[in-house]
């Protein structure tokens, strides 16, 4: 249906500004769950890491990641709903990546770029407890419990369950997060419909349901399998590439 409304390479409407925010995003990310798993919170003697201190550090990274790649992505999210505006006969609100920063810019300012950043940052803290946590976490469980070794095999089994666990914990954050920042505005910024995420959650709630929470978790998880697979084997082999140890 939306391939045929608004054709095919609308599917990768916003890739720039999501490519954008993935190199903030990720690097945020990436490098304060080591940080703070090896400098802040610090493993066990043996080398362990207990699991309460994952959850912490997943959430903790993911959240100050998204934080700062919080402004990309309303660009891209703004950049997405273009298609089905100009469908319903309303006028374009944005042309490009760079005119719609410019936009937010302007009608909002610094602290526009940062529309929806709770919501934002509340679901990438769930994100990274279900990818980071769940990854290092299962990992380090198959190599100390079993006889496998360190290899693609094991990175695998980590990221299949990270992409499962990050889907499941992530959809309910990403419906609030989308109703939040595409709801209307009166001229203080303040949004018209929901109070806050934890308002938003409750009327969704309320009015449709718990799977209301749920909707749009296959595609989610269709998406998340996959980029945890590519991901992580990817990221574990140019670690080695490069004679850094394995995450």
């Amino acid at each position: 249906m939306f391939v045929q409304e608004e054709g095919f390479f609308k599917l990768w409407q916003g890739l720039t500004p999501a490519f954008y925010r993935h190199i903030v995003y990720t690097g945020g990310r990436m490098g304060s769950y080591e940080y703070i798993r090896e400098n802040i919170l610090g493993k066990k003697e043996d080398g362990s890491f207990p699991l309460w201190k994952a959850v912490i550090c997943g959430m903790a990274a993911g959240g100050l990641g998204q934080f700062f790649a919080s402004p990309t992505d309303l660009v891209k999210v703004q950049m997405q709903t273009e298609g089905r505006r100009r469908l319903e006969g309303k006028s374009p609100r944005v042309k490009s990546a760079s005119n719609a920063f410019k936009k937010i810019l302007q009608q909002g300012g610094i602290r526009g770029l940062w529309k929806g950043w709770v919501p934002n940052v509340q679901r990438a803290a769930l994100v990274n407890l279900g990818d980071l946590t769940t990854y290092d976490t299962v990992k380090h469980f198959v190599l100390n419990n079993t006889n496998l070794k360190d290899s693609w095999l094991v990175h695998s089994m980590g990221s299949g369950c990270a992409g499962l666990i990050a889907a499941l914990l992530s959809t309910p954050a990403d419906v609030v997060k989308t109703r939040i920042m595409n709801q209307p505005t009166d001229s203080h910024g303040r949004g018209l419909l929901y109070k806050s995420s934890i308002d938003c959650l409750l009327q969704a709630y309320k009015n449709e349901g718990f799977f209301a929470l749920y909707k749009g978790f296959i595609p989610t998880w269709a998406r998340m399998a996959p980029w945890s697979l590519t991901f992580w084997l990817s990221y574990e082999q140019i670690r080695k590439m490069m004679g850094v140890n394995s995450f």
